[in-house]
Parts: structure tokens; sequence; C-alpha cells
């Protein structure tokens, strides 16, 4: 009998059972897909973020003659970034295989099903798991919307979209968030005329509202159409194209439809009834230390519910296999948690938007400072763009950070340890930032929101 059991081998499984291993556990992992990594690392944040990377560099290349820089015809060929996405997906997912053979974890290739809180049944016909405790991490999937049948061809979800070897010349995203935005990004540097439909009032409406404001004006820019505050009502397909209806009776015609509505929690067949593990609505229930309503079985990731983030489901899985391995955890903090979009300009945040702030009676105070007051930024290309910080005027703590411009998702490790180690605004003053850097506008931003900014 093993010590501990990973259902799952994606961001959380695999780093469960890693963290479970340092601490002396004898650990199996048993992961279905041939690969591991999860959808992260297959079918998500890696190979998006390669087309991303692709896409920004032909929008460069096509801006060279800004740069003084003059080239003959410029050809993008959409196959090859493809093709060069998949190379970075296999190159990271044999980097985790290494991993589990350096930590000593075994690796079954099967579906698993809770057969007791301490027996795994699998089905590739051997015997079943045993282990003294269980992490469940089996992620999520694709979230459907009613009137859309996803066919894998003309209406697809992110996972068709990856495998895409051509660019449509028209493309509606049905949803507005950070997958939609990413996926609109690329599509629209490569040629295709993109319009993304979103059912909230405004573009990664998660956001703060000046950050989505500023996004939607880049697009506009970048001749990206939305229809915000849209119901989809339906969508027909056939052998020339599909129809997206929206309510009104606005109907838009595509050669692609991308549903980007968002994930449910892959909790089916699992044994949870069985075995009497608890689950809601956005997924299993568990407490601060990812335990579940039986004992000695844990839950990680996706399949608890939001938030929905890769590196949210690794924080977990330490936090699993060290509450199995009997050390004392710590509690996340899941208002401070960082989150990223990775179209461009990018978005990256942390903590309460100002609405929140205020909203909860605060006495709130907020610096904003533009990237066209830096001169890195302007070095560099790309003034666009702003950081804004949300502190209490009353305690100086430092309440959240929003920030939407090139490379700010690199700017947020220092806006989420500050809260974290109680870092005051007013204490800024005191950490000096390297110049240029973009990294300035952090310190800038945050010493405006108590009156103390220097460079603007």
């Amino acid at each position: 009998m093993h010590d501990l059991a990973v259902v799952g081998g994606g961001p959380g499984g695999y780093v469960a059972a890693i963290r479970a291993a340092q601490l002396g556990m004898s650990t199996i992992l048993v992961e279905k897909e041939p690969t591991l990594g999860g959808v992260c690392l297959n079918w998500g944040c890696i190979p998006s973020k390669s087309l991303l990377r692709n896409a920004e560099v032909l929008r460069l290349v096509n801006d060279l003659q800004r740069f003084g820089i003059s080239t003959g015809e410029v050809r993008a060929d959409y196959a090859a970034a493809q093709q060069r996405s998949r190379q970075v997906v296999d190159r990271t997912t044999k980097g985790v295989a290494f991993l589990m053979r350096k930590n000593g974890i075994e690796v079954r290739r099967a579906r698993a099903r809770l057969r007791s809180e301490q027996v795994l049944a699998c089905d590739d016909g051997g015997d079943d798991v045993r282990a003294q405790q269980i992490i469940l991490a089996t992620g999520a999937r694709a979230r459907s919307i009613p009137g859309v049948s996803v066919d894998g061809r003309r209406v697809i979800t992110s996972r068709e979209m990856l495998e895409l070897r051509e660019i449509p010349p028209r493309a509606v995203i049905i949803g507005g968030g950070a997958i939609g935005c990413e996926f609109a990004y690329v599509l629209a540097s490569y040629g295709s005329k993109v319009t993304v439909v979103e059912m909230l009032p405004r573009l990664l409406p998660q956001e703060d509202e000046e950050v989505s404001k500023e996004l939607e004006r880049a697009f506009d820019r970048q001749g990206i159409e939305r229809r915000t505050g849209a119901g989809v009502q339906g969508v027909e397909s056939g052998e020339r194209g599909a129809t997206v209806h929206l309510g009104g009776g606005e109907a838009l015609e595509c050669d692609l439809v991308l549903v980007a509505v968002g994930v449910v929690p892959n909790v089916e067949d699992l044994g949870l009834e069985e075995v009497g593990v608890a689950t809601a609505r956005a997924g299993i229930v568990v407490d601060e230390a990812m335990r579940t309503s039986v004992p000695g079985v844990y839950a990680i990731g996706d399949c608890v519910g939001p938030p929905l983030l890769a590196h949210v489901a690794s924080a977990e899985g330490v936090v699993a296999a060290e509450a199995a391995a009997g050390r004392e955890t710590a509690r996340l903090d899941y208002v401070q948690m960082p989150r990223c979009t990775y179209c461009v300009p990018q978005v990256a945040s942390t903590g309460y938007t100002e609405k929140q702030a205020r909203d909860s009676g605060v006495d709130v105070k907020v610096g904003k400072f533009p990237f066209t007051a830096s001169a890195k930024a302007h070095a560099a290309g790309d003034p666009s763009g702003f950081v804004k910080v949300v502190v209490n005027g009353a305690s100086g703590e430092i309440l959240g950070t929003h920030m939407i411009g090139a490379e700010v998702t690199e700017l947020l490790p220092e806006m989420v340890m500050a809260p974290a180690l109680g870092v005051r605004a007013d204490e800024f003053e005191r950490f000096v930032h390297a110049h240029p850097t973009l990294s300035e506008a952090v310190k800038h931003a945050t010493m405006a929101a108590v009156g103390l900014a220097i460079d603007i």
C-alpha cells in the first residue's frame, strides 16, 4: 500500500505528488492521458502562450519600419506556429515525466475511480491502487451553452483551436474572458476578422473596469470587434460557414465559432457519491487544507471550483500534500491570487478591484501610473496601458493591483508578496527599483495612492 495516491497529472496533481515525495511519502500518480501535465501543459496555458508569442512577433515584424528597419514581404505560416506550440508542449511534458522519475513517483496510465477512501479502481485491467490517503486532481473541461452544439469543425472549443492549422477568414468568439481575448488576439494578428461576443457589459468582466475599457480601446485599434451585453440564442453551422444568432435579431456570419465560456469540473464517474464525498455546483467541497468530507481524501484544482487557474491548483497541491503528511499548512489567500491574461496588451491583477473595495465600505485611495510616463516603455516602443493600485486610505494596506500593458504579467509577484508580508503603500518609498525598467511603474502607482508620487 502506498502512502498517497494522486488522481490526475495536471499542475495540481503532479505538484502534489512531488511535494509528497519530498516529504518522504511513497506516492503513485494515476493519469488517464498518455502525457502528464493536464490540460494546462497539453491543451491550455502552454501551447496558447506559444501561439500568442508567435502573434506578438508577427505584429512586431509588420511594424518594423517604426524602428527604422526595412524588410521584404512578410509571410506568416500559421501551421508552423501551431507546430512550434506542440514542440513546446512536448518538451514541457517530458520535463514533468522526468520529475516523476527523479522523485521516485510511480506513474500509472489509467482512469481511476474511488472504490473506498483508500482504494482506487483502475480501468487498465490491473490491480486496484491502495493508498493510505488520496488526492483528487481531476481538473475540468470546456463548458457548453444552450443552443450551441460543438462539432469540432465549424464550432470548436479551445482544445480544437490549439489543433487548428489554418486561420479562418472570419471568426466569432463566444466569451470575452481570458481565453476568448487571448485567441481573439492570435486570430486577428494572422488576419482573421474577429468578433468577440460577451454576455456581460464588458470584456474581461472580472477585471477592474478601467482595465476592461483600456483593453477594449486596444482591441478597437487592432480591428477586433465586440458585442458586449449580448446573449447567444443559437448557432447554425454548415459546409460553407456558421451563423451566430444574438439576442435582438442580429446574426453574425463567420467561418469558425470558438466557444470560450469557461469550464465545468470533472467530478462524474469518480465514485464520489458511493464513498460519501460531498459536492456542490462548483465542484468537490473542501476545507482550507483541501480535505473533503471523507477523512483521508483530498481534492485540489479545477475540480473544487474557482479560481480556475493552474497556479492555484499547484498551490493547493502543496497544501494537500503537506496536510496528508501531517504537516501544518499555510492558508491560501484566494483574494490575492494573481490573475493574468496574455493577449496584447497583457492584463495582470491581484486583490480587490476599485469597485469591490468601495462596495466593502473601505476608505479607498487609488494610485495610477500610465506607461506613457515610463521612459523604458517608450524605449521599448509600447507605452500603452497603466498600473493601478487600490489602497486602504486609513491603514495603508494594499488591497489590489491592476495592470494593463506590455509584459505586465511579469510585474505581479511584487504586488502579491507585499500584502502577504503586510507591506504598507507608504513603505514602497524605501524600495529601490532599477531604472529604467517597467517595474518602476509599480512603485510609482503605489506611491501615488498615498500622495507621495515623484515621477508623475
